[in-house]
């Protein structure tokens, strides 16, 4: 479908579901791939030029919670707004959700945000000096934001699945064991997560992605959390712990996302939880994800077309890079 005929079902769309009247203008292709394909425009009204954001979600990327066990969660595009709208109303800075579509529209399952300007390449955010206050600023509100995210009530949201540590482990071992891919130090930490998986923890919403490169950031700080399609109700410990991988560090020097100090990031969850942060939970957490995005190297390097050839040289390359998050795991589990 070219661009053209989108923007014409896209302001239909905006009239049916928002009440939304104008045109669509200057839409723009950001990025595009397996699980998303997102557009930047804006809509001109009466009242003015709106900035906005499309995201679609093919058919086939629908909600794991159809076949539970044969992958990890992710949310379908109706409840991926679902959660987006529950965590804005809950004082969460995540896109503020305008429309959401569905087959009538013809412009497959996706949704219509508001577009929140700012940067999200890590690299630059942990770098540029054109940032250096935000840095100085995002472990504090990283702490504070992600204290709101595991308070919000999940009663609201009875389509997330939750997952123990034992069951995530369960689903991503699954995962790498479908590959057919066998290595030593992969089955050493499979091993080791499984000997030592938190037996106690509060069930909270879980973002489950909360790092640099999923948020949007301005000179003051961070502005929006982006990426919700994997969320589900789990240990709160996990999102400490994946912003805290070296991988979403960028090569910046803050334990937290590469922007910050560890020791601000958990001061500050507490603070506006009341309630501790287990920093062994966290660790824990942080070497399961390395694991977890090991095994999602693995995959995307394996990956193939319809006739077996490789799906594509940038996915090979992607799968190269397992060895990095793997010497992270063990790092953290030798410290």
């Amino acid at each position: 479908m070219d661009a053209p005929h989108i923007a014409r079902r896209l302001a239909l769309a905006l009239q049916r579901h928002a009440g939304l009247h104008g045109s669509v203008e200057d839409l723009r292709r950001l990025t595009g791939g397996a699980t998303k394909t997102t557009w930047s425009f804006d809509l001109l009204t009466v009242d003015g030029r709106r900035p906005m954001i499309l995201q679609q979600m093919p058919t086939m990327t629908a909600s794991a919670s159809a076949s539970p066990g044969l992958a990890a969660p992710k949310l379908d595009a109706a409840e991926d707004a679902r959660v987006m709208i529950a965590a804005r109303a809950h004082g969460v800075p995540a896109p503020a959700v305008l429309a959401v579509l569905d087959v009538h529209d013809g412009l497959e399952r996706g949704y219509v945000t508001e577009r929140v300007e700012g940067e999200t390449l890590g690299r630059k955010l942990v770098s540029d000096p054109a940032y250096a206050g935000a840095r100085r600023a995002m472990a504090a509100q990283a702490g504070t934001i992600l204290a709101a995210i595991h308070s919000m009530p999940v009663a609201e949201l009875p389509f997330l699945q939750r997952l123990s540590p034992a069951r995530e482990l369960e689903v991503y071992a699954g995962l790498l064991a479908r590959t057919g891919f066998s290595h030593p130090a992969l089955e050493y930490a499979v091993q080791w997560v499984r000997k030592n998986l938190p037996v106690d923890w509060p069930d909270a919403l879980v973002h489950s992605d909360f790092r640099t490169g999923n948020l949007i950031v301005g000179t003051e700080g961070i502005r929006c959390v982006l990426d919700w399609e994997i969320a589900r109700v789990g240990d709160p410990m996990q999102d400490l712990g994946v912003l805290c991988m070296r991988t979403w560090r960028f090569g910046g020097a803050g334990e937290a996302g590469g922007f910050g100090a560890r020791e601000d990031l958990y001061a500050a969850y507490e603070r506006a939880s009341g309630r501790p942060v287990d920093p062994l939970r966290v660790r824990f957490w942080e070497a399961f994800s390395n694991l977890k995005w090991a095994i999602g190297c693995v995959r995307r390097g394996l990956s193939v077309r319809a006739d077996g050839s490789p799906a594509s040289l940038e996915l090979c390359a992607v799968g190269r890079r397992m060895e990095e998050p793997l010497w992270d795991f063990f790092q953290l589990i030798e410290a």
